[in-house]
């Protein structure tokens, strides 16, 4: 048994002076790749999260009829609805579409309609919502591919109620600012958190049988520029010539369904009615 011991010991010395550097280096990759394969796989075998998704291609052929395709999305802590949409992309199919941009609930990018309702996906927090995750395209919008809508609509009414200041007089001196009471501020602060990603505006009835109405969130834009102390007077009453008419404020018949899909919280209804109220006094003449 002695005898056998030097024997073999000195066949593993040989061994080790054959080896080369690369050959090592090589051997050190295969460790790690399976030690890290191993332990995805053991994080995949503790808990997934079930998301079913609306799929969608109108260019290609066997995926124009609309379906949802199941992914099995390893869950982490925190993770939102657009990590589980990135990761099922990355990971599974590379040919799923879907807005994304800031991940932080300013771009409004990524609204989608997530479990029955209109939700940012990079906000929603996939631990509170109920399994299967279900993510489709925002309603009563073209899908254009899979989780992607048009939105030119949505901008062009945006851009019909000129939102941006149209003040009468300038301030003689050019370095001069124009100046805000902190009253006026906090009264169309929450106003200024739109971002513009469109959920009210799917939320909303009217909007999707009447695509006159300007909506929601161009309603808020106006009211925005027109209670604001530093717009022109002028300018203030030909804003509200095109929102006193029946495709503006009056369209609107307060379901507060765009109030309650806001992600900013904003009070929309409450300023489309405040629209309502100053379109009256500003029609009320006394002789």
């Amino acid at each position: 048994m002695s005898t056998q011991l030097p024997e073999e010991s000195e066949t593993e010395t040989e061994a080790e002076r054959t080896e080369t550097p690369g050959d090592r280096r090589r051997a050190a990759k295969r460790s790690r790749q399976q030690s890290s394969g191993a332990q995805e796989s053991a994080e995949t075998d503790e808990e997934t999260i079930h998301i079913k998704v609306f799929r969608y291609d109108p260019e290609i052929e066997g995926k124009m009829e609309p379906r949802f395709d199941d992914f099995h999305v390893p869950f982490t802590k925190g993770m939102t609805v657009l990590d589980a949409l990135m990761y099922a992309r990355d990971r599974f199919d590379t040919t799923l579409t879907f807005r994304h941009s800031c991940r932080q609930a300013i771009c409004g990018s990524d609204a989608l309609f997530i479990n029955g309702r209109q939700r940012l996906g990079c906000k929603t927090q996939i631990s509170e919502m109920d399994e299967p995750v279900r993510v489709e395209p925002l309603p009563h919008a073209e899908v254009v591919k899979d989780l992607v809508v048009d939105m030119e609509h949505f901008y062009d009414q945006m851009h019909s109620v000129e939102p941006y200041f149209q003040t009468d007089e300038k301030p003689s001196d050019d370095l001069e600012e124009q100046r805000q009471s902190r009253e006026n501020r906090e009264k169309i602060k929450m106003s200024t958190r739109c971002i513009w990603c469109g959920a009210c505006m799917s939320s909303c009835n009217i909007a999707a049988e009447d695509n006159h109405y300007l909506g929601p969130a161009a309603l808020n834009k106006a009211y925005r520029f027109a209670m604001d102390e530093r717009e022109g007077e002028q300018s203030r009453e030909h804003r509200f010539e095109s929102l006193d008419q029946e495709h503006g404020v009056w369209r609107c018949q307060t379901q507060f369904s765009c109030t309650n899909v806001c992600p900013k919280d904003i009070p929309l209804t409450e300023h489309i009615q405040e629209l309502k109220r100053e379109a009256v006094k500003n029609n009320l003449k006394f002789w």
